[in-house]
């Protein structure tokens, strides 16, 4: 090959290019501009690759992705893009469109009881004994006035429907005789 350097550019064909010119010196190489020094090529700012990209083409400048995962695996099993799931019976998940799996966890409200049960099928605690507070250790019902020794009463501040409910009952003592 003669020398081309100061009059033009070679690409790996073989072809000359003329100072000035812009080339590809290959078929997946950027862009390259013919100068006095030889080419001068720059790798431009790619986008990049979709995190869940299968196959990648590497045939252009930049990469790009021809197949994409659209399944996302948790636990061991296949969920499909977009599908939501329980895996249990308080958490709710979902197959993200970036190949994660977003879980939440059942917000429970606060319970009208101190003593609330959870049931084995059931996320949030029930109150089977209904609204109730405590009298010093005692769990008394709320609503009611109830005598806890010969001197004292108490009784649960408690509003219906509003969840607002006194962990400790208030409690008056009276002179014993």
């Amino acid at each position: 090959y003669p020398d081309y350097r100061g009059k033009g550019c070679v690409d790996e064909s073989g072809f000359v290019y003329a100072i000035g010119e812009k080339f590809a010196p290959g078929p997946s190489a950027c862009p390259c501009l013919c100068t006095e020094e030889g080419p001068l090529c720059l790798q431009p700012e790619c986008p990049r690759l979709h995190p869940r990209c299968l196959q990648v083409d590497t045939t252009q400048c930049c990469p790009q992705c021809k197949e994409r995962k659209n399944y996302c695996e948790f636990r061991g099993k296949t969920y499909q893009t977009l599908e939501e799931f329980m895996v249990s019976p308080c958490e709710k998940c979902r197959c993200e469109a970036n190949g994660e799996v977003l879980c939440s966890v059942s917000a429970c409200p606060q319970t009208e009881c101190v003593d609330p049960v959870y049931e084995p099928d059931q996320c949030c605690p029930i109150c089977k004994n209904g609204p109730n507070c405590f009298a010093e250790t005692t769990v008394i019902p709320a609503g009611r006035e109830v005598k806890t020794d010969e001197c004292t009463i108490c009784h649960c501040t408690y509003e219906e429907g509003t969840w607002r409910i006194e962990r400790q009952a208030m409690c008056t003592r009276h002179e014993c005789k």
